[in-house]
């Protein structure tokens, strides 16, 4: 195999994995609410952002990871309440836009305490880089792979096995009778949103010491999760995974052998011969209705 193509397949797997992680916290949120959340991407922002900080505090690693998941699972909490009272006021579109203009309030809020420089993590395991068929791959790489296959296995295992993940399930399938069974729809709700901000913010930490971080770094990987999540078919964990892996690659091969002047147009024009051929999504259900 061409050193070249190694390379470029290497670092686009690594930022495909970081948008299959955005992308499995929009499929949460949608699973639970039928709602699209476009705050997801300041999740991860909050991730790295939170995590840079408290490292040049002087506080260990672990601790800063820790506190930087709950930074984000704070955020999502709060959005998670503030979407149960428009729900109940007005309709789903009233939501999204909600989660619109919220994910502004978190970047605005980022920008003005902690500025708009770029910051950086360190490498978990060193930066020495390793050598593979010719081509190098980072460790980190490695790291970003390792952990979105452990995120994927771990919702995996909660949906299939776990009581609270049976009953999320229910839930998404049909909401109403869900809860004349007496499953607590809106507790399922806040599951979802807790579990989205985790994942978001393990994006951010885990990919944090190969692409950087600043205020406004959640607003591309956002839209191009959004556009993952669809290609994958929304609504499949799997799917999510996959349409991720699928855009970091296409990204990394545009830029490596046509122009990186092309890259961030790649993911749109997937989705829509996505949507030409299979317009559920590669692994999304069809939807029949009879008439």
């Amino acid at each position: 195999m061409d050193a070249s193509l190694v390379q470029f397949l290497s670092s686009g797997i690594g930022e495909g994995a970081r948008y299959a992680l955005a992308a499995l916290g929009f499929t949460l949120i949608y699973n639970a609410s039928g709602a699209i959340n476009f705050a997801q991407g300041e999740f991860i922002m909050l991730g790295g952002m939170m995590t840079a900080v408290l490292l040049a505090a002087g506080v260990p690693l672990a601790m800063a990871i820790g506190g930087a998941i709950l930074v984000a699972v704070i955020a999502s909490v709060v959005l998670q309440k503030l979407a149960i009272r428009t729900l109940r006021k007005s309709g789903l579109l009233t939501v999204i836009i909600l989660t619109v203009a919220f994910g502004m309030v978190l970047r605005g809020a980022v920008q003005a305490l902690l500025g708009t420089h770029t910051r950086s993590l360190p490498p978990f395991s060193g930066a020495d880089p390793l050598q593979f068929m010719g081509g190098v791959i980072l460790p980190q790489t490695l790291w970003v792979i390792g952990v979105t296959a452990l995120v994927l296995l771990a919702l995996g295992w909660f949906f299939r096995y776990s009581r609270l993940g049976r009953a999320f399930l229910a839930a998404a399938f049909n909401a109403e009778t869900a809860q004349l069974m007496g499953i607590n729809v809106r507790f399922i709700l806040l599951v979802a949103f807790v579990i989205s901000g985790v994942v978001g913010a393990v994006a951010g930490v885990v990919t944090g010491p190969i692409t950087y971080t600043s205020y406004d770094a959640g607003i591309i990987v956002g839209l191009k999760a959004i556009v993952a999540a669809i290609v994958g078919g929304m609504g499949s964990a799997p799917g999510a995974v996959l349409g991720g892996l699928l855009l970091g690659i296409a990204e990394a091969l545009t830029a490596g052998y046509i122009s990186s002047e092309y890259k961030d147009a790649v993911p749109f024009l997937i989705v829509v011969l996505v949507f030409l051929v299979r317009p559920s999504g590669l692994l999304g259900r069809v939807h029949l209705e009879r008439v």
